[in-house]
């Protein structure tokens, strides 16, 4: 295998499997966009004369089969490739001959994985943010089908004043909507172009155009100067992480009330049998896993934030090898979200609130009466307070 930055001399294989790590692994998401990133590199390079015609169809061409072919399962990224990034470039040269050498003229590792990291993130912070509309969508049936069921609202786990179901759905939808426009707002750091910043110092002596990879690859704007490009790693991948973070908080605490309703001292809600599990030694139970998991996902999430940051933390300007372990928590993190948001999705999709069950507190609307108290005789909120509080106040035990 030759590699990208191959001088002739052998790389000891266990320097290749510590230095690769992951990245053949967890490259494979990234190979759509890197292709889409190669091909728009290649275009400018043809419009700025530094690539033939000829060469630009070619390596268009093959960059395109490739793409295809390893969406069929055709080929997959070895250890001896690395990463994407001279998986695609060694199989395009095979298949191209010398026009696919030509490909890397004006750009680096260092720019072309940001690219396409940064594309990922977009699609991925957007496909996240649909799966939780979906979510949210199944609040609103629940809001629709049971809403009027009355449910004992909550201070210091005690009833504390009338709530519903409705109000209690709805209530986490709005969380949600606001996990959604923060994801949808992690496009701010993710869509600057990178390209063209090369190692971090630009491309001196060759004339690239990257506002023209700006708008081919449809980024909001192009990074500058090409300093600044190294210096923001890290920043959209945090982003997204800290964004994730929530989300993933906000469903742990819709899984964390599921479960107490579900617990056989409340009996609030009974869950679709499908989506719970049986005891291996008590055939009479049936247990609501899927909400413990999810319950317990906001801290492999928190973790992988702390990671993100921490690894950024204090690098000196200019590309390190360090970035590479960004990575395996940014894809942990995305993927760990989706499998939450959609688990969800089909818990409350099929929850049902049982009213026979819902025991309401004497006193649950104390609020309300002083509340009435005030505005039929006219007396001050305190004053109202006390007579209310009188009436529920327990005996002194002897």
């Amino acid at each position: 295998m030759t590699r990208l930055w191959d001088q002739g001399v052998p790389l000891d294989e266990r320097v290749l499997r510590f230095t690769a790590g992951e990245d053949h692994l967890l490259d494979a998401r990234l190979v759509p966009y890197d292709v889409r990133g190669s091909i728009a590199h290649a275009e400018m390079l043809c419009r700025q004369k530094l690539l033939s015609d000829a060469d630009c169809d070619a390596i268009c061409h093959g960059l395109r089969q490739l793409g295809e072919s390893f969406a069929d399962g055709d080929w997959h990224i070895e250890l001896a490739d690395e990463d994407v990034h001279t998986a695609l470039e060694s199989r395009l040269t095979a298949a191209i001959g010398a026009a696919g050498e030509r490909l890397h003229l004006g750009r680096s590792r260092n720019d072309q994985v940001l690219a396409a990291l940064r594309l990922y993130l977009m699609d991925a912070a957007d496909d996240v943010a649909d799966r939780t509309n979906k979510l949210c969508r199944s609040l609103d049936a629940l809001a629709e089908r049971q809403g009027n069921v009355v449910l004992p609202g909550y201070t210091h786990m005690q009833q504390a004043m009338p709530s519903s179901v409705r109000l209690w759905s709805l209530g986490f939808r709005e969380a949600f909507e606001d996990d959604i426009a923060g994801l949808r707002g992690t496009h701010r750091r993710a869509s600057r172009n990178p390209l063209g910043s090369a190692a971090g110092y630009g491309t001196p002596g060759l004339a690239l155009d990257r506002e023209a990879t700006t708008a081919t690859l449809g980024f909001g704007e192009t990074q500058s100067p090409v300093t600044a490009v190294q210096l923001s790693r890290g920043k959209a991948e945090c982003t997204l992480l800290f964004e994730l973070t929530l989300l993933v908080q906000d469903l742990g605490r819709l899984a964390s009330d599921l479960l107490l309703f579900y617990t056989e001292e409340f009996g609030y809600v009974e869950l679709m049998r499908e989506v719970t599990t049986g005891s291996s030694v008590m055939p009479q139970k049936r247990n609501p896993d899927a909400l413990e998991l999810v319950r317990a996902a906001s801290a492999t999430a928190q973790a992988c934030l702390d990671e993100g940051l921490m690894i950024t933390l204090k690098l000196p300007s200019g590309y390190h090898r360090d970035l590479q372990r960004l990575k395996p928590p940014l894809f942990r993190s995305i993927d760990l979200a989706c499998d939450c948001v959609d688990m969800m999705s089909l818990i409350i999709s099929g929850v049902t609130f049982v009213p026979d069950r819902i025991r309401l507190s004497e006193g649950l609307d104390a609020a309300e009466q002083a509340y009435r108290l005030v505005t039929s005789e006219g007396i001050p909120f305190r004053e109202a307070y006390r007579r209310i509080a009188e009436r529920y106040r327990r005996p002194t035990a002897p």
